[in-house]
């Protein structure tokens, strides 16, 4: 018998024995802690609270429209040419327990997660007093929106999650080993294969990790680690489809960030890219519509959606409309970015899609539509959890929710209040680059930036960014930071401290000789 085995039957009689004893010990375990941090073990029991009401007030969890996508694969996997798998494969992972609620269960401990990163980093790392960095995790786990978010089955808590996870890794460790290295890239490799905007958090730290100059085997090694992941599935991806890719569609959410100003009299595009032009006045309101909307001209072309061709197509048309017309393509993008940080949250992109990101009086009935040639939406989403799936309103802890929501939620202004405190720590380390919140910064704005400039604003892109913008705030207030900014002051102190007169007593004292012996 192996030593751990042994051990785990000394811990089982032991537990019998004094079963009492071992739940005590468990206690003070976690009331230490606690004791030690009170500010934040506060706020975390009321984040952990309010998910727990929403958990009770809205069975078994809630949907967007992607949510059937993505457990259509969970259902039978396969490379969906819209997005990445990763957040799929934690479906069908958890599907042998046939259970939404374990899965929604499983997002709201990975909100918390991110709030005790935060608050570890800020607190040991950056030796911020404990109710300030408590106060930096406030934003993000008592925001009902991101409340709501993780009560979806949607892949953005599990993205953020993973984000959060890489940054804590590497601004925990001055010198990354090569285990650190391995860790920090597998981490980024599979946020990359949960969204596809992954890849430019890659970029980002490997910039960072460029300006902290971390050696080249470092750097090698977070690069293969986080290739391995990758690699693999865009081989699967080559397997089914004929294609060394990811996705299948980054030509066609280009296409909707285009479609709004794109204009076929200056960019003259080939004859089969005409099909995409829309004259102004016969353009649809938003962005989006340039793909889901039934009057998209990119119906106009046969054959099945997302396909190799069309995309293709879509890409170099977008490309061509970029190229021809920068300053409207920046104008759209600017205006997209700055409606993040908008005080009145408003509906957008239109009514249906907005109601899915609150919590609702009502349930609406669960989709009907095909996902293949055997199953609707609702099949599978039954199928998956050997039950009701159908969102069941339960009050009055619903009703808590939606008052809740109603009141306690961060404002877009809030958003950036936080990135200028951020930067503004920046600027005092700007010999160093920013110094180390660079990395949760850049972060955290490039979140923001890259729905803009590829695709079109929407709300539940901009919670993501938010732990990162917090920790970055925080950061600004780092002992280190705070000695940059004061030391000017201290250096200059003793300097007038040494130029002052001396005082006149001892002036005097100095002048009266000693008085002779005898």
């Amino acid at each position: 018998m192996s030593t751990r085995a042994i051990a785990a039957r000394v811990a089982v009689r032991e537990f019998a024995a004094d079963p009492g004893g071992h739940l005590r010990d468990g206690a003070v375990r976690l009331w230490t802690p606690a004791r030690r941090n009170p500010v934040f073990a506060v706020i975390l029991a009321i984040a952990a609270l309010l998910r727990g009401i929403a958990m009770i007030g809205y069975q078994p969890a809630m949907y967007f429209n992607d949510s059937f996508d993505y457990l259509h694969v969970a259902m039978k996997p396969y490379p969906h040419p819209l997005r990445p798998d990763g957040y799929s494969f934690l479906l069908l992972i958890l599907k042998p327990f046939h259970s939404f609620a374990l899965v929604i269960g499983l997002q709201h401990l990975m909100g918390l997660a991110m709030g005790v990163m935060v608050y570890a980093l800020l607190r040991k790392r950056f030796r911020l007093p404990g109710w300030a960095a408590a106060l930096a995790t406030v934003p993000f786990l008592l925001d009902a929106y991101q409340i709501q978010l993780e009560h979806l089955i949607l892949s953005d808590t599990m993205f953020t999650f993973l984000v959060v996870c890489a940054v804590t890794v590497l601004l925990w460790h001055d010198r990354p080993t090569w285990k650190v290295a391995a860790s920090l890239g597998l981490i980024i490799g599979m946020a990359w294969l949960t969204r596809s905007v992954g890849l430019p958090v890659l970029i980002g730290v490997l910039t960072f990790m460029l300006i902290r100059r971390t050696g080249w085997r470092t750097l090698a090694v977070t690069l293969a680690a986080c290739a391995l992941p990758v690699v693999a599935y865009a081989g699967w991806y080559k397997a089914e489809n004929d294609k060394f890719a990811i996705t299948e569609s980054n030509g066609i959410f280009l296409y909707a960030r285009v479609y709004k100003f794109a204009d076929c009299h200056k960019i003259n595009p080939p004859v089969e890219q005409i099909p995409l032009c829309t004259e102004p006045e016969n353009r649809l309101p938003n962005s989006q519509d340039g793909i889901w909307n039934a009057a998209s001209p990119l119906n106009r072309y046969t054959g099945k959606r997302f396909s190799p061709e069309q995309n293709e197509v879509a890409n170099a048309y977008s490309q061509r409309a970029i190229l021809s017309q920068p300053l409207d393509y920046l104008r759209v993008v600017a205006h997209d970015f700055l409606r993040v940080f908008r005080w009145e949250r408003t509906v957008f992109p239109d009514k249906a899609t907005y109601q899915q990101y609150e919590f609702g009086k009502t349930s609406s009935a669960l989709p009907n539509w095909r996902m293949d040639s055997d199953n609707t939406a609702a099949d599978e989403a039954v199928a998956y959890e050997r039950g009701r799936a159908r969102t069941q309103v339960v009050e009055p802890f619903a009703g808590l929710m939606r008052t809740y929501q109603d009141h306690f939620y961060l404002r877009g202004t809030m958003v950036g209040v936080l990135l200028l405190i951020g930067l503004g720590g920046m600027a005092v380390m700007w010999r160093r680059i920013g110094g180390l919140a660079f990395l949760p910064w850049s972060l955290g704005t490039g979140l923001l930036l890259a729905p803009a400039a590829t695709a079109e604003f929407d709300y539940r892109y901009v919670l993501p960014a938010v732990p990162l913008a917090c920790l970055a705030a925080g950061i600004a207030f780092a002992s280190e930071v705070r000695g940059r900014v004061t030391g000017p002051f201290r250096r200059r102190r003793p300097a007038v401290e040494a130029a002052a007169p001396e005082p006149a007593a001892e002036r005097v004292e100095e002048k009266v000789p000693a008085p002779a012996a005898g």
